[in-house]
């Protein structure tokens, strides 16, 4: 429940602080006194946008605080799913600068509007006259009926489900279209994968087969160059090789009369041996270089293949080459398996739908149940507030198809006349009619959910006499079980509630200020009797005022 607000530099209101308890109270004051100031702040701090244009100084920041007691612990998972801490005192500060920028915190941590907003969604409901016109909304209309059904939980499960039906759903739309449009690609693509299989491609061949062409296309020309070496290292009456034998008996010879020379001798051998292993290394390259027509026609031809094949596919290395074959491999691999994953997925999705169908009938089975008993209730509250004949009722007619909330259309029901059957309600409710039904079925409703602060503002405008007392105990019934807070101008409304605040403008100083007080029984009674006779206070209005307020 709310404990505190308090409010500096908001439109009217310079510095305002107030205390308000559990049970009902009201907030009454002169038309402009800035009672609706007082709700424009609150809704501040629980999450709605401003502009600078509400800062009473445009120099100073705004800051509006909302002191809040938790007592259920129901509203733990919201805290710590938002990674907010959870205490039996929370506190709310909204700050708005000269240069508009907006600061949002919750216990101290600072937080996003719209998680400052769904977590004071769940802590204070603000209802004013206009709102009335929600009853004619479907949307609106279901999320009551779904509160009286305590319907919350089992909606969770079922929008989850909801959520992989839907999946589901999408994934086999993907996969028959993907299966229908992808027919003529398919056998393209496995022509040209035929095409690139049958060529057995093989890692590194193409620079295997450029080098081999390369030597056989110049075999005449590497044969007189070995000859050439050949001569040079041992053929010829100049070659290397047995000049070094020759001088390798010279050094044989020489070492045995100068022993220092040995090292050379080794120096030479080792020369002889490189150059006998570079011969023979020539001879096997000759041997290599033999020229081959078939073999040459052959290479050629494979070469010729692999271009034509590089070509055609418009890639310029021969290894792009193997990756489009292998890449083509997986995409004709994948169409082949959609068959099989199209049958998993309908299986999957008839399993699911199955499941569903169990929710949406259980969420209709508690929605059926639910309406019977919300529209019997609404309906004795209306019949007090001057609509004798008045039948509300809720129509809960199932869907052919799901969707996020189940399979079931909500309609609101209503007559006001005798004998007159009932027709959705907003084609035949009154604005005054839609007020007192809106006022009776938040009576309802407060009785079963955790809203712990319910505001209303001037929800009773346009009643007055037996009606207007009969609101007032509606909502002194409703303040025993959380706590309401009503704006009135009635004085029959005002004399129900068990604290009063009153509302004034303060012309002093240089200029208008709004400020809030909690008035005494005293004070109580000058002021209802103020309500009664137009501010004219009267013997008659006090003596009345008095009779008011009695318990």
């Amino acid at each position: 429940m709310l404990r505190h607000l308090h409010i500096r530099n908001y439109a009217l209101i310079g510095e305002l602080s107030v205390d308000f308890a559990e049970g009902f109270s009201v907030i009454t004051g002169e038309t402009g006194a800035g009672k609706s100031i007082l709700l424009g702040a609150l809704g501040f701090v629980l999450g709605d946008r401003a502009d600078t244009g509400v800062l009473f100084d445009k120099e100073m920041k705004c800051v509006v605080e909302a002191h809040f007691h938790l007592s259920d612990e129901s509203l733990r998972p919201l805290f710590e799913k938002n990674d907010l801490d959870f205490d039996t005192e929370c506190i709310f500060r909204r700050e708005l600068s000269p240069q508009k920028k907006s600061r949002a915190f919750i216990n101290d941590t600072p937080v996003s509007l719209q998680t400052m907003k769904e977590v004071g969604n769940q802590l204070v409901d603000i209802h004013s006259q206009h709102d009335s016109l929600l009853l004619t909304d479907a949307d609106f209309q279901l999320h009551l009926l779904d509160e009286i059904a305590k319907n919350h939980e089992l909606l969770s499960h079922y929008r989850q489900e909801f959520a992989n039906y839907n999946a589901l759903s999408r994934r086999l739309k993907e996969l028959q279209t993907s299966a229908e449009k992808n027919i003529a690609e398919n056998d393209y693509l496995k022509f040209q994968l035929d095409e690139l299989q049958k060529a057995q491609l093989k890692e590194g061949e193409y620079s295997e087969i450029e080098q081999s062409l390369k030597v056989m296309e110049n075999a005449e020309e590497i044969r007189s160059l070995l000859f050439s070496a050949n001569g040079l290292l041992e053929s010829t009456e100049t070659a290397i090789l047995p000049q070094l034998n020759e001088l390798s008996s010279v050094l044989h010879r020489l070492k045995q009369l100068v022993p220092s020379l040995e090292e050379l001798q080794e120096r030479i051998d080792s020369a002889q041996v490189e150059l006998k292993d570079i011969a023979y290394d020539l001879d096997r390259v000759g041997d290599d270089a033999q020229f081959d027509e078939s073999k040459l026609q052959e290479l050629q031809e494979r070469y010729d293949l692999l271009n034509r094949l590089m070509m055609k596919h418009h890639v310029k290395e021969f290894e792009a080459l193997i990756e489009l074959r292998d890449a083509l491999e997986a995409k004709v691999n994948a169409f082949e398996n959609i068959d099989q994953e199209i049958e998993q997925t309908e299986k999957a999705l008839k399993e699911q739908t199955l499941k569903l169908q169990q929710f949406a009938t259980k969420l209709h089975s508690q929605r059926v149940k639910a309406a019977k008993t919300f529209g019997e209730s609404v309906t004795d509250l209306a019949r007090q507030l001057a609509m004798p004949h008045a039948v509300f009722q809720i129509a809960v007619e199932p869907l052919t198809m799901f969707c996020a909330t189940g399979m079931d259309q909500i309609r609101f029901l209503f007559s006001a006349n005798k004998g007159v059957e009932v027709a959705e309600l907003s084609k035949v409710a009154s604005g005054g009619e839609l007020s007192r039904l809106m006022l009776s079925i938040k009576s309802v409703v407060s009785k079963h959910s955790y809203i712990p602060t319910l505001i209303f503002d001037e929800i009773d405008t346009g009643v007055s006499g037996e009606v207007a007392a009969k609101i007032g105990g509606i909502m002194q019934g409703m303040g025993t079980s959380l706590q309401l807070i009503s704006i009135t101008h009635l004085p029959q409304v005002a004399s129900k509630a068990q604290h009063h605040f009153f509302i004034y403008k303060d012309n002093e100083g240089s200029r208008t200020q709004s400020h809030i007080k909690l008035l005494t029984a005293g004070e109580r009674v000058t002021e209802i009797a103020k309500m009664l006779s137009n501010d004219k206070v009267t013997p008659e209005a006090l003596k009345a005022a008095e009779v008011l307020l009695e318990p």
